[in-house]
């Protein structure tokens, strides 16, 4: 998969304007109070080493009063540490679900727009892939990762800057004697945890980097896996009557290898690091310790002074050691991150391209004309070949006409109309003020209530219950009409017959002044079809009605052929 040379500045355009939201005085606030609380949780860290120093002084000198003072200072910091965690906790999963709701509702914002997600199949190849799994889960990761990422960031350079300061004064000086040559070094431990930090980061990179590019491959063949399981389970009854379980199953374990490839390929790399990880951990328990012991050892400082110079050389180690503490998350975030970037990418580019300035591409005005106007009209294929006439001609409303030719590009003459197949030349004027119905051969049913599946895209709170169980009778699917509070997936359960009809009864209650008919009543008998364009007629007697249709006995409805 092709990656991002830059990252980080384009995902703060996309996502950075949550803060400048409607609601930026609550986001602000919340993130305000995140960071002061944050700082509180440095405190406490800074809090429990000077404590664990003020113990291990107590049990040196067998204090027994000392030890049950710090048992009482243990309670409180136990407290307030629990109440600040909790507040942390709280402050910050607000703000993750308002920021993946906001980043969520802009990406499928842009994506919904003008049926951009109809015409992003049709583009070539690129970094667009299962743009559903790009927004229900990369945007996810993309959000909560990156304040994951930034609040431990943050609590690290609180962390070193305030352990670097604790880590020095107990240090102190301490020569080192070369021969005849002395050399003082003052806090030699802040200097050791300086090189032993960065040598580490720059062998767990070095020894991590194919990770993020791994994760990446990963979680698009996973994307694709899930794609083929969700479209079995679509065309379930197809593939049951025509007994392909046998094939399916062969192309699903298929899909599946693919995941398998990109899971040994993740597996080489977390590997790598776990090699690095597991040694890093070891050496990172003893090193401290063993640096700081000659001056305990040597009495120059207490056994408290050396438990506390090891915390907050751990401390501040784990500060330095934020990138490679973080490798893992990092290349995680950073795959979704250009997951959902690869989606905006593609759609701004898809949006850029079929502009009405591209002279290679179908321009659709409004008209303050009630007519339906083509202007040297041609539909051509993703390429540039045309695969029509050329169109010059003006429909009128209540007209009825037949779209004569191949079935295939009559229907992108539709899309066309829609402005959802800009690939070809003219200019196409509809009318501002008419409202145009399409019937697709297989209309989309929501899953829900009948009643919202029939009112679709309208609120059902738009039609009357009567009206409704009058329009059903009307269409011939009169046992429905008492079903309309019922839920169930309607696409599984309807014919396609039934699906057509309940189609037909969407046009009977929305009542448009023009209506596009694509093959949407061909699994009707002859005599149903006629029957149901002779309703159309009556009940929209105003409307124009563009059909494509199989039957040559339908052709006696319409007033005039238009051939494509």
């Amino acid at each position: 998969m092709k990656r991002q040379n830059g990252f980080l500045i384009p995902f703060i355009k996309l996502a950075g304007p949550f803060w400048g939201s409607e609601n930026k005085l609550v986001i602000r606030m919340d993130t305000v109070f995140l960071i002061v609380l944050t700082v509180f949780q440095m405190g406490i860290a800074v809090v429990i080493t000077e404590w664990n120093a003020a113990l291990f002084d107590d049990l040196e000198q067998r204090s027994m009063s000392g030890l049950i003072t710090q048992v009482g200072l243990l309670v409180l910091i136990f407290v307030a540490n629990i109440a600040i965690t909790t507040m942390h906790l709280i402050v910050k999963r607000r703000l993750l679900i308002g920021w993946r709701l906001w980043l969520t509702d802009k990406v499928i914002s842009k994506w919904m727009h003008k049926g951009r997600h109809y015409q992003l199949t049709f583009m070539s190849k690129g970094d667009y892939d299962n743009p559903d799994g790009r927004i229900a889960e990369d945007i996810r990761i993309a959000t909560e990762d990156a304040i994951s990422l930034g609040h431990s960031l943050f609590y690290s350079l609180l962390l070193l800057g305030s352990f670097t300061q604790i880590l020095w004064t107990l240090s102190g000086t301490v020569v080192f004697e070369l021969g005849n040559f002395k050399l003082p070094v003052a806090g030699y431990l802040v200097w050791i945890s300086i090189m032993y930090a960065v040598c580490a980061s720059i062998l767990g990179w070095w020894m991590g980097k194919s990770l993020t590019a791994a994760t990446n491959v990963r979680q698009s063949q996973e994307a694709n896996y899930r794609r083929d399981l969700i479209k079995v389970q679509e065309n379930s009854q197809a593939i049951a009557l025509i007994q392909g379980e046998d094939n399916e199953q062969a192309r699903i374990l298929g899909s599946f290898q693919t995941i398998i490839a990109a899971y040994r390929q993740q597996t080489a790399a977390w590997k790598q690091i776990q090699i690095f990880t597991t040694g890093y951990s070891v050496v990172s328990m003893a090193l401290p310790i063993l640096v700081a012991a000659p001056r305990y050892i040597a009495g120059g400082i207490t056994l408290g002074s050396l438990m506390q110079s090891v915390q907050a050389f751990q401390q501040m180690v784990s500060a330095l050691s934020w990138p490679v503490n973080s490798m893992a998350e990092i290349a995680n975030w950073r795959a979704s991150v250009e997951r959902v970037l690869g989606l905006v990418k593609a759609l701004d580019e898809l949006e850029h391209g079929i502009s009405c300035h591209n002279s290679h591409q179908i321009c659709v005005e409004k008209s303050k004309k009630s007519v339906l106007k083509f202007d040297n009209v041609t539909i051509a294929n993703l390429g540039v070949d045309t695969i029509s006439a050329t169109i010059n001609t003006e429909i009128k409303v209540g007209e009825r006409v037949l779209i004569s030719g191949k079935a295939d590009t009559g229907a992108k003459l539709f899309e066309a109309i829609a402005g959802l197949w800009p690939w070809g030349f003219g200019h196409i004027q509809v009318p501002v003020d008419g409202s145009l119905f399409f019937m697709p051969p297989r209309p989309y049913l929501p899953t829900g209530s009948l009643f919202t599946a029939i009112c679709y895209p309208n609120a059902t709170s738009s039609f009357e219950r009567s009206v409704v169980e009058n329009v059903l009778k009307q269409v011939g699917l009169k046992e429905f009409a008492k079903q309309l509070d019922r839920v169930a997936s309607w696409e599984q359960i309807l014919s396609r017959e039934q699906r057509q009809r309940l189609g037909l009864a969407r046009v009977l209650l929305h009542r448009p002044k023009w209506i596009f008919i694509e093959e949407a009543l061909d699994s009707l008998s002859s005599g149903g079809e006629i029957h149901m364009l002779e309703l159309l007629g009556k009940e929209l007697p105003d409307a124009a009605i563009l059909n494509i249709t199989n039957q040559p006995s339908a052709e006696a409805f319409h007033e005039r052929k238009l051939k494509i």
